[in-house]
């Protein structure tokens, strides 16, 4: 810095000599250059170097400037003087340290030449534990292991107590807890056998068999003791009752003895539920005693069926809570079988007091509603016992079969009444006393049969047998009755009669093919009656002479007008008594037309005779008018077309 100085107060001279040739070898020349093309915002040195100074050279004067140098210097000494102090310190604090290092390497070495003499002196000690130690974790293991083969295949002593327990005492939810462990063990111990433990499979097997047997003779033992005690009507069965028959179920002959048992106890209860309901009546009275009824036939036997019904649905609700948990095969079937079981003690007082009912006769009527009843009673009872043959099932059917055969005996006897005493047609020609009553006890017949509860299939078959048990002989009576009158009146009392039996009929189902029979037999006898009112008109009209010969005239005989009444002034007089009947047709009706119950009928057969009339008209005038029968004028003679009359006649 200071030659810096130096040669900027120096400069004035080297300016001034500037236009002196420079020497290239001038030393101070190159100085100077270099100092000149020196850029210092690029030397970071520099720049360091004029910031430390810019710390302590404050004053830029002459004396500074000559001493910067010397306190550069002594600044530098000062810097190093503190350095070598402070790393003196340092030195100190090394050389402690390497003390204390020198002192713990020793330590070191003792400690370990200690623990050598040491080692080799527990040598055999460490051995024999390392030993001790794996021969603990093999006992530890081994326990495990017959740890959990006690607790696989061997029971609490809780669950041998509660196995083991006395013979009165009662079961619970933990019986049936160490039971299923007992079977399972018994099955699980199987897997012994396929491995080199046989013996202590058997062993276990033995074991597990013989309490399993005791369990279940205790678990018998209590069931049986339970269903002794369900005699009561209402008959509540328990959750460990249900369990317990389910646990039976793996001893089908217990299993079986239990609910012979059950069986046999709620025999006893439905029996006596059902004498107390026929003679004691309800709880208080209400309802009253079924015998009370016995005056009532239906209603009587009605009730015997209801109660039977509700108790066998009962008892087959109670059948399946005790069995529900059971999962044999053929469950259902061992259900139908005690149910049938249980109801087969009141088949006999059941039977006993229908059969009073029916021997009674109480009528065809009231017979058919009991027969459709026990029928009825008989289909739904099924339906909860099933298809087995049950003794209740048996017995109504029985008892059905008796009153159908009463009733029909009935029917019988009924129908032999009328043909031994058949009675004459009325002076109206309408239907006797005894077809309308015998009519009045078909439609209460049918009525009751309609409003049965009986299925459908089953009603039509039996309803083809009552209308052949009933209208077969009223028609054969109806026959007989009309044997002795005239063609008409035989056919109007037949028409009436067989009319009132179709409007009977026609009110009930089933009746389609007897409908259909009687309408043919009423056109059989309608075509009589039609054919009387033809011939009735055209014989008071004074056509049928004439019509008679028309049809008997042949080519052989000559001209009708030859034969005798024949001529053209008979015909005349012919045609104005037809030309009266013309105006007032009308009148001209049969008498026993009069007596038809049916407006319709009575139409429809003056309908149809009106148009034979025609027809047998047209025939005359076709004769007449024709050139051969040798009528003059046959215009005059015949005025009236048989357009017109047929006119005249509709």
């Amino acid at each position: 810095m200071a030659d810096m100085k130096d040669m900027s107060t120096d400069s004035p001279t080297v300016i001034q000599n500037s236009n002196v040739p420079s020497q290239p070898n001038n030393p101070l020349s190159r100085k100077l250059n270099k100092i000149l093309e020196t850029r210092l915002d690029n030397d970071k040195e520099m720049l360091e170097a004029l910031k430390a100074l810019s710390v302590f050279f404050t004053e830029n004067s002459l004396r500074t400037r000559r001493n910067l140098r010397g306190d550069i210097e002594r600044r530098s000494l000062a810097i190093n003087e503190e350095f070598a102090r402070i790393f003196k310190e340092v030195k100190e604090e090394l050389e402690s340290v390497h003390e204390d290092v020198q002192a713990m390497t020793t330590c070191c070495e003792e400690m370990t030449s200690r623990l050598k003499a040491a080692k080799e002196q527990t040598q055999d000690l460490i051995v024999k534990t390392n030993k001790l130690q794996g021969e603990n974790h093999r006992l530890e293991v081994r326990a495990q292991v017959a740890q959990a083969f006690l607790a696989k295949f061997q029971l609490t002593n809780e669950e041998m107590a509660t196995l083991r327990g006395a013979r009165d005492a009662p079961i619970t939810e933990d019986f049936f807890k160490a039971l299923s462990r007992v079977k399972h063990i018994h099955e699980d111990v199987k897997i012994l056998l396929r491995t080199n433990q046989q013996t202590a499979g058997l062993e276990i097997m033995e074991q597990m068999a013989v309490l399993q047997e005791t369990s279940y003779e205790q678990l018998y033992r209590w069931a049986q003791n339970e269903c002794r005690g369900l005699t009561q009507e209402t008959c509540d069965i328990s959750p460990v009752l249900t369990q317990a028959m389910e646990a039976l179920q793996d001893r089908p002959v217990l299993y079986k003895y239990t609910l012979d048992e059950f069986g046999t106890a709620r025999r006893c209860a439905v029996v006596r539920g059902f004498i107390d309901a026929l003679t004691r009546g309800g709880p208080g009275g209400t309802p009253r005693p079924i015998e009370m009824h016995s005056h009532d036939p239906m209603r009587y036997v009605g009730d015997m069926l209801a109660w039977l019904h509700q108790a066998t649905a009962s008892e087959k609700e109670h059948l399946e809570a005790l069995l529900k948990q059971v999962t044999l095969q053929g469950v259902e079937e061992n259900m139908q079988e005690v149910v049938g079981h249980i109801t087969e003690g009141v088949c006999r007082p059941l039977k006993v007091r229908i059969e009073q009912v029916i021997v009674a006769e109480p009528g065809a009527v009231l017979l058919y509603k009991l027969s459709n009843l026990l029928k009825f009673y008989h289909h739904t009872v099924s339906s909860i016992i099933g298809t087995s043959v049950a003794s209740l099932l048996m017995t109504i059917e029985e008892m059905h079969i008796l009153s159908k055969k009463m009733f029909f005996n009935s029917l019988s006897l009924h129908a032999s009444r009328l043909m031994d005493k058949v009675e004459l047609p009325p002076a109206d020609l309408g239907p006797t006393a005894s077809l309308t009553q015998t009519l009045s006890l078909l439609r209460e017949v049918l009525a009751s049969h309609d409003s049965s509860v009986v299925p459908l299939d089953a009603r039509q078959a039996d309803f083809a047998q009552v209308l052949s048990c009933i209208l077969d002989p009223l028609l054969q009576l109806c026959t007989v009755s009309a044997s002795n009158l005239g063609t008409a009146d035989m056919a109007t009392y037949m028409v009436n009669s067989l009319y009132v039996m179709k409007t009977t009929l026609a009110l009930f189902e089933f009746t389609d093919k007897r409908l259909e029979m009687l309408e043919f037999q009423i056109e059989a006898h309608l075509d009589t009656l039609i054919n009387e009112q033809a011939s009735y008109v055209l014989t008071r009209a004074g056509l049928s002479y004439i019509y008679s010969c028309v049809q008997q005239h042949s080519v052989e005989q000559g001209p009708l007008s030859l034969l005798p009444s024949m001529d053209s002034s008979s015909v005349k007089a012919a045609m104005v008594q037809f030309d009266r009947y013309l105006s007032s047709p009308d009148t001209l009706v049969m008498p026993q037309l009069n007596f038809l119950l049916s407006a319709a009928i009575k139409e429809q057969i003056f309908r149809q005779s009106t148009e034979l009339v025609c027809r047998a008209y047209r025939e005359v005038y076709t004769a007449l008018t024709s050139p051969a029968n040798s009528y003059k004028d046959p215009e005059n003679l015949l005025p009236r077309s048989p357009q017109q009359v047929q006119t005249l006649l509709s």
